[in-house]
């Protein structure tokens, strides 16, 4: 080949070798990119993964809160009209005078047994459904258990003690049914566990229903 030939091949081999290493640049950017981009999207749903998982373990623990709660107070509404049938038992016991339960009588005898028996098998009845009898006498008013109706000047107790029950309440594992109707004790020293919880104004209304 003349010299004259190669001279005029050169240029195009040059353009040749610089278009590819163009090429060889511009693919090797181009994956780059595609590599940053399929990152990015593996991170977006590696995050809507973990999200979906958290909003699902939300919502197992909300279920089983669901379903606790329904087999824990389905015999609420029940229990609390059962409560004044457990009421009325006690009053017809109380109403008979002491003079009538002292004299002997077989027919009154058997007759305040037997409803004391009934009054005992509701009471027990109630508690295998986790109804809790509320008769706090002695203890520190409670204003989420306990309905303040009086108060009752004592120095010698602490104050906000509870010294007297009106009328008993009723519990369903944490939730109140029927608060205690209670007095409690004023103008004695404060609890030694803390301040007293202020029983607030008594409720004249509920001391009308009592």
């Amino acid at each position: 080949m003349s010299d004259q030939a190669k001279d005029e091949r050169a240029p195009d081999e040059a353009e040749t070798t610089g278009t590819a290493t163009e090429r060889t640049e511009g693919s090797a950017d181009g994956d780059y990119e595609a590599l940053v981009r399929l990152l990015k999207e593996n991170d977006e749903l590696k995050d809507r993964a973990l999200r979906v998982a958290a909003e699902m373990e939300n919502l197992r623990r909300r279920t089983a809160r669901d379903v606790h709660d329904a087999r824990a107070y389905a015999v609420a509404n029940f229990a609390r009209d059962m409560l004044s049938v457990s009421d009325n038992l006690r009053r017809a016991l109380d109403a008979i005078p002491a003079e009538s339960k002292a004299s002997g009588d077989a027919g009154l005898k058997s007759l305040i047994e037997g409803v004391e028996l009934t009054e005992r098998a509701m009471l027990s009845a109630l508690e295998r459904h986790g109804v809790k009898k509320l008769e706090p006498e002695g203890e520190k008013f409670d204003p989420n258990f306990h309905q303040a109706m009086f108060e009752v000047p004592n120095p010698e107790v602490p104050a906000n003690t509870v010294v007297q029950v009106v009328q008993p309440g009723y519990s369903i594992g944490e939730r109140v049914l029927r608060p205690a109707m209670v007095g409690v004790a004023k103008g004695g020293p404060k609890h030694v566990a803390g301040e007293a919880v202020e029983p607030g104004p008594v409720n004249e209304q509920a001391e009308k229903d009592a």
